[in-house]
């Protein structure tokens, strides 16, 4: 009797421990993937790439008549100083006036040299290809330090965040410039809102192949599973993650529409 009571009370317990899980709903962790790390690759000196004649520039050095803040849509708050875009940490997210379907895509970005912390909490930002909604709402392209730094690999430089780790890590040190040169072919939606075909994005960064035609599971969540929501022509967004480590620095953006 006393065995059978123990065992009672074993299974009480474990289905309380079950229930209690499952209560607490989905967590971040689960959509973490640490395995296979991708192979380092050393990719060659940074150079600066101009823009095209057929391109819009969104970042010329200059100003940033391009953007607008993503809260109240207002003049983006960001620096602009020597030619050079960076966070101003706590401003929030900014986003181009102009709205995009499927483009070639240029830019280049700077991890600040000493910087500290690790794994998530070193010089975390994000190029969300399509914004479709306030806060970080979009499809998400993954800007951090990955030199010698460890995290999941679907949430490193270059990773299509919580979705697609990169086939290589091609990452300079950090105060080295970095580039990443995206093909973008936006979702395509029925009348219904359904999906009829899902976004394709290939991506090179500092000139190595890291996501090759990959179509994409929906939009990114840090929580849960990706999925689409009916959306159009979209701007484009540069996040201001509230990193406690020194904010990321951006040049030459400038993009091609592709018909």
């Amino acid at each position: 009797m006393i065995a059978k009571a123990a065992a009672v009370a074993l299974l009480g317990l474990a289905g309380a421990a079950f229930a209690a899980q499952t209560a607490s709903g989905p967590r971040p962790e689960d959509t973490e993937v640490w395995q296979p790390e991708p192979p380092i690759v050393t990719p060659g000196p940074a150079t600066s790439v101009p823009a095209p004649s057929d391109a819009v520039v969104l970042f010329d050095g200059k100003n940033l008549n391009e953007w607008v803040s993503v809260k109240d849509k207002g003049p983006a708050k960001w620096t602009v100083a020597d030619g050079v875009l960076t966070v101003r940490k706590g401003t929030g997210n900014i986003e181009t006036r102009r709205r995009f379907g499927s483009y070639q895509l240029h830019m280049e970005w700077r991890i600040p040299k000493g910087i500290t912390g690790e794994g998530q909490a070193r010089g975390n930002s994000g190029l969300f290809l399509a914004s479709t909604g306030g806060g970080d709402a979009g499809y998400e392209l993954q800007i951090m330090d990955s030199y010698r730094n460890k995290t999941y690999v679907n949430g490193q430089a270059s990773s299509i965040y919580k979705q697609f780790a990169p086939l290589a890590n091609a990452m300079r040190a950090p105060g080295e410039w970095q580039s990443y040169d995206v093909i973008w072919t936006a979702p395509v939606f029925a009348g219904d809102g359904s999906l009829k075909s899902p976004a394709v994005v290939t991506v090179f960064h500092n000139g190595v192949l890291v996501q090759n035609n990959v179509a994409l599971k929906g939009e990114t969540t840090y929580v849960g599973k990706p999925q689409y929501k009916a959306h159009g022509p979209s701007p484009i967004k540069l996040q201001d993650h509230g990193d406690p480590s020194a904010p990321i620095s951006f040049r030459s953006i400038w993009i091609r529409e592709l018909k």
